[in-house]
């Protein structure tokens, strides 16, 4: 799905606006505090701002007036599931039951969900981790587990907060190729300081940093 966004949050000093072609990843990179992860908490409907206008396709997520009257759309309804910087695996869980957390929340049975966050990790390389309580698991096999648990949702938008930022160098590489392969097609918006994540992984780039943030035209 195509992904339309504007809003403005004046109490963090952000203001941005973006239109993101169907199966493209935006990259928005910017200053500590510029706004970065105030966007990913609006679209994910974890923030709500004074005015603005996001739709996936033609499902519209808020649509609000300067007096932030208008119609939101609760987390759960959005289609939209964020990534966030940390893994934030659920401790009393196997791997296994926080990838299919995901679905289980959106209504699909026990062992549909099951069975999707088995496909999950089996294409992730991390069926291996499955038994696993999170404590026994690495940065990057955490976060490997965090996205899976992600991807299980099925999310027509997946936003991603500073992905590879909790892992080493050594893993770094490795689930950078991993992410290339998933975002391939997929509708997505990440947030990251590092510039080759952004250069490897998104298409598109919305760089924050003003008062007012506007995606080139391509």
């Amino acid at each position: 799905m195509s992904l339309s966004f504007r809003a403005s949050v004046p109490e963090r000093g952000v203001e941005a606006s973006f239109e993101l072609g169907r199966g493209r990843t935006l990259g928005i990179t910017g200053a500590n505090g510029a706004g970065k992860s105030t966007v990913l908490g609006v679209l994910a409907g974890l923030l709500i701002p004074a005015s603005g206008r996001a739709a996936v396709g033609e499902h519209v997520l808020f649509d609000l007036d300067g007096a932030g009257r208008g119609p939101w759309v609760p987390p759960h309804r959005r289609g939209v599931t964020l990534m966030a910087q940390r893994p934030l695996l659920f401790p009393h869980l196997t791997v296994l039951e926080n990838v299919a957390f995901a679905p289980r929340a959106r209504g699909l049975g026990r062992r549909a969900a099951r069975e999707r966050a088995g496909r999950w990790l089996e294409d992730l390389a991390a069926t291996r981790f499955a038994d696993r309580r999170p404590d026994a698991l690495s940065g990057g096999q955490a976060q490997r587990v965090a996205l899976a648990r992600a991807l299980a949702a099925e999310p027509e938008v997946l936003l991603l907060d500073e992905p590879l930022a909790p892992v080493d160098a050594e893993g770094k590489a490795e689930l950078r190729a991993l992410l290339a392969r998933i975002l391939e097609g997929r509708t997505a918006v990440m947030v990251s300081h590092d510039p080759q994540d952004v250069e490897e992984l998104a298409q598109d780039v919305l760089r924050l940093g003003e008062q007012r943030a506007r995606l080139p035209s391509a």
